[in-house]
């Protein structure tokens, strides 16, 4: 049984060896990501993990893992930000704020798709222009949802956090881990 990682996130590959998983292959989804009409953040998160575990082309003998992440302030959804203006726009709405980080997990089977997600819940402290502009200077918030990325330098930001860590990372691997071993994947030491 082979695993594919619909994919191209060095970030998920990283976790899915903590629970030493290494994928057979790493075919990333080509998918259209924009939010539909009134769409919600966790419907539409797990709308695209889902569109992107179909997306993928795989044998029979082959496992596809997608996933998605997204920020949200209540219904909006900061997605990956397009430039420098749009991160430190992003930046300034979650400045002092809680927000949600939404990941939904997929995995397609054959014709079939399981899936899981994880909502946390963090806190951002209030960001100074001087914070924001040090960030920036980073390039860590380029190809990350929210403009951030709290495994990084952007981690002195985030004071609360309630919920899965590795989920805020972009794979929450205990939901992972139980959609690989429901599938028959075999897993290091379980």
């Amino acid at each position: 049984m082979r695993l594919i990682l619909g994919s191209a996130s060095p970030r998920r590959a990283e976790l899915l060896k903590q629970i030493g998983v290494v994928p057979d292959a790493v075919r990333p989804a080509d998918i259209d990501e924009t939010p539909q009409v009134g769409e919600y953040p966790r419907p539409y998160c797990q709308r695209l993990a889902r569109e992107k575990a179909k997306a993928v082309q795989a044998a029979p003998d082959e496992i596809v893992l997608s996933a998605d992440t997204i920020v949200a302030i209540g219904r909006r959804i900061l997605g990956k930000p397009t430039d420098e203006a749009e991160a430190r726009d992003y930046l300034r709405r979650l400045s002092g704020r809680r927000h949600r980080v939404v990941t939904a997990v997929a995995l397609r089977v054959g014709d079939k798709i399981a899936e899981k997600e994880t909502v946390t819940i963090l806190r951002m402290k209030q960001l100074t222009e001087a914070d924001i502009n040090a960030y920036i200077v980073t390039g860590e918030w380029q190809g990350k949802a929210g403009a951030y990325g709290i495994q990084g330098y952007a981690a002195r930001f985030i004071p609360w956090i309630n919920g899965s860590y590795t989920g805020v990372v972009g794979l929450p691997l205990t939901e992972t881990a139980q959609l690989l071993e429901s599938a028959g994947y075999p897993l290091e030491g379980a």
